[in-house]
């Protein structure tokens, strides 16, 4: 898609789109393309309709959060955050943004990820976190799961014991194991009160899609 058509799918913010679009993703990674990116967009702005935090830091934040690239099973992971809050500093300063305002989008970025460990301090880093998450939950949240793990090699499950019940779970072998070793925790992180309940009603789908793939298999 065009980079203008794609902009204006971040209205109202499609001006500050067409600026950054051009920086937010670096790599070929599926799972944090632009289509995440845009994702993250919506669930930022419908957490923030009732959240009210600023719309235009917020959006910045959504932009560039992924604009460093790390894979996965990369020993830099838990730094991607931190190096793309960096980046990110940089292009808006560059922007002529006031310092506090690419402080608050830098602070954002550097906590929204779960292995930076990070407490968000703020309701724009909080949202951010909680937008992130709710793409890692539910079917999308599956969807990015499988997709990541073929990436990585990974099987899809272990044939002799798919829920690891006699076995330490390895999310880097078995695609499956990813679910219990990570995504089922991230329902009980979210932040603001309206994350928490759509994270709820993702959790349910991504409980049923394992349900449903254990009955086939």
């Amino acid at each position: 898609m065009p980079q203008t058509s794609m902009a204006q799918a971040f209205a109202p913010y499609e001006t500050l789109a067409y600026a950054l679009i051009p920086h937010a993703t670096e790599s070929d990674d599926g799972s944090h393309d632009i289509a995440h990116i845009l994702r993250v967009f919506r669930n930022a702005m419908r957490i923030n309709a009732f959240e009210e935090g600023n719309g235009r830091v917020l959006a910045a934040a959504v932009l560039l959060h992924d604009c460093v690239s790390v894979e996965k099973n990369s020993p830099l992971r838990a730094r991607a955050s931190q190096m793309a809050a960096e980046k990110a500093a940089g292009l808006l300063s560059a922007l002529g943004w006031m310092q506090g305002d690419v402080d608050a989008v830098a602070h954002a970025i550097a906590a929204h990820s779960f292995s930076a460990n990070i407490v968000p301090e703020t309701l724009e880093a909080k949202i951010l976190q909680d937008a992130d998450r709710l793409d890692a939950i539910g079917m999308v949240g599956a969807a990015r799961c499988f997709y990541i793990a073929g990436r990585m090699g990974s099987a899809l499950y272990d044939p002799a014991d798919p829920l690891a019940k006699d076995r330490p779970l390895d999310d880097k072998a078995f695609a499956i194991d990813h679910f219990a070793a990570k995504l089922f925790k991230l329902a009980d992180g979210f932040q603001t009160e309206t994350g928490k309940a759509l994270a709820r009603d993702r959790h349910a789908r991504l409980t049923d899609i394992l349900d449903m793939f254990i009955d086939e298999i």
